[in-house]
């Protein structure tokens, strides 16, 4: 089966993503700075050769070339590019340290551009291939005390509507996800009230979980995405509805 990089994949949607992929017959390069428990239990778990793990600080944004260069060495170069990598930034804007926005922007922002541009040429030579980045509902709903993540997740849809028209001629589709506010540790962590307070704002009354994510990508990328590009799917239990 086709290649696909998942970046962030040792946890929550880039970690199951991955699982997803891999259980549809796609063969998996898993992009993050450390293995964790969590991918080597989903690596030991597959069958041979459909997760692979590749380890690299996608904030080490002049080493990226040389990821892509080596990757399509050892795999050839991939059918699809899952941009999820990503950190989170609360915090209202008056107080935030600028070496605090600097990060988010780098890895949220500027990293994924980056890594794009040298995994679609190898697409361009190809004339095909699937890009998904993964953006948020704060990157159209806003957030107080999540201005900056709110930005550079919003700065993901621009770049996926601008680009699916560059890359389109060529028979390349980008396309974004945008997740809401997910069943993961970090909504755990809202406490009963808080996270009460989630589900009530939900239109179906519950929260979305990281499969249904994968799924989406899972969807983008399968043959039934093929005529779907330039478009942000939001997969938040109607949260935003």
């Amino acid at each position: 089966m086709a290649r696909v990089l998942v970046t962030g994949a040792s946890r929550g949607i880039g970690l199951a993503t991955a699982k997803v992929l891999a259980a549809k017959g796609w063969s998996v390069t898993a992009i993050a700075r450390t293995q964790g428990e969590a991918l080597t239990a989903a690596m030991a778990a597959a069958s041979p050769g459909e997760i692979d793990f590749a380890p690299f600080d996608l904030a080490n944004i002049e080493a990226i070339p040389d990821l892509i260069r080596d990757l399509k060495a050892k795999f050839g170069p991939p059918f699809a590019l899952v941009n999820n990598a990503g950190i989170g930034g609360e915090g209202l804007l008056p107080n935030m340290p600028n070496h605090t926005i600097e990060a988010l922007i780098r890895l949220n922002t500027l990293s994924p551009i980056i890594l794009t541009k040298y995994v679609v040429r190898a697409m361009m030579a190809k004339g095909e291939g699937r890009i998904v980045n993964i953006s948020s509902i704060m990157g159209f709903t806003g957030y107080s005390g999540l201005a900056v993540y709110g930005a550079t997740k919003a700065s993901l849809i621009g770049f996926t509507k601008s680009l699916a028209r560059e890359v389109g001629r060529v028979g390349i589709t980008v396309n974004a996800v945008a997740p809401g506010f997910l069943d993961t540790e970090m909504t755990r962590g809202l406490g009963a009230e808080g996270r009460e307070q989630v589900v009530r704002r939900s239109a179906l009354r519950r929260l979305a979980a990281v499969e249904d994510v994968a799924a989406a990508v899972d969807f983008l990328l399968s043959p039934a995405g093929a005529n779907i590009t330039g478009t942000v799917i939001t997969i938040d239990a109607g949260a935003t509805a």
